[in-house]
């Protein structure tokens, strides 16, 4: 669809950004309280319940059979549970400015878990040169000339282990959540939902806090579960449906730019240089995969 004929894509895709943007800060303020399965417990639990209100208001139906739940528990452990856990977890030990980097290079995971999940298509030239730039682009970021520097190194790849997950993710819901026709909402609903419920006899069997709850803590949490987890799916869906995936999945690079500046104006991080470096080659790299370029390299 063409964006002019849908005059508030622009608002959407920039709350979406500031909302994604805004989850790394949310785990700072939630840590403060609830230990890292406690975050990814609340998060998943409040999304969940976000996406159920809209659900019942709109009317919209549930998926009726145990394949499609079952599909839906994997897609949601890949996309949403376990990378909760690891980012909450990472955290606790590295900057949310680093965390919101590392996000970033999400698309390059994705198009390697595509190369592997996929083998009989041959990857494009573009894809091999996207990749490659932006595996540079990790390595710049976690300054790896120099160890990890300050980066707890465990820290550093429950990071790396949460982009992989989303990149296998990915072609995971392309192959058998997309051909299943349910509405994006009911199979948001279901990911979150099943990993909530599977985090939660985790969650009851360690500490359930870490610390007094606070008004900080208390609202990080539920930003992250409302607005990070529920409302952020729904703008990212109505953006695909107004303006296309291009358009919708470039919002990866807008988030970033909002997690470094809350991380150094807000919450007083400080970065090295060579984390936004890596951050632009990480940027570049996952563009010209996406075949961004393409346009300007085409022979008319």
């Amino acid at each position: 669809m063409n964006p002019t004929k849908s005059p508030n894509w622009l608002l959407n895709y920039i709350v979406l950004g500031i909302i994604w943007g805004s989850s790394f800060f949310f785990i700072m303020l939630a840590l403060e309280t609830l230990p890292p399965i406690g975050i990814a417990f609340w998060r998943t639990a409040i999304g969940a319940a976000t996406l159920a209100i809209i659900l019942v208001i709109q009317k919209v139906a549930l998926p009726k059979t145990l394949k499609q739940w079952s599909l839906l528990w994997v897609s949601g452990l890949l996309m949403s549970g376990i990378p909760a856990v690891l980012f909450a977890f990472a955290e606790q030990h590295v900057s949310s400015a680093l965390a919101s980097i590392i996000n970033a290079s999400t698309p390059v995971f994705t198009v390697l878990a595509i190369m592997i999940a996929f083998r009989a298509e041959k990857p494009k030239p573009q894809v091999l040169v996207g990749l490659s730039v932006g595996l540079v682009g990790v390595f710049v970021v976690l300054g790896i000339w120099q160890g990890f520097g300050d980066s707890d190194p465990l820290a550093v790849g429950a990071l790396l282990l949460a982009v992989t997950l989303y990149g296998f993710g990915s072609p995971f819901v392309r192959r058998f959540i997309e051909p299943m026709k349910i509405d994006s909402k009911t199979a948001v609903f279901g990911q979150v939902s099943t990993s909530a419920l599977s985090l939660l006899p985790l969650y009851l069997f360690g500490p359930l806090t870490i610390g007094p709850a606070t008004l900080q803590s208390i609202g990080g949490m539920l930003a992250l579960g409302i607005l990070g987890t529920g409302i952020a799916y729904v703008l990212y869906y109505r953006l695909l449906a107004t303006v296309g995936s291009p358009i919708a999945s470039a919002v990866t690079y807008v988030t970033p730019l909002v997690g470094v500046a809350i991380g150094v104006t807000v919450l007083h991080e400080t970065i090295s240089w060579h984390e936004p470096v890596g951050a632009l080659v990480i940027i570049l790299g996952a563009a010209v995969a996406q075949g961004r370029f393409n346009r300007f390299l085409v022979r008319k």
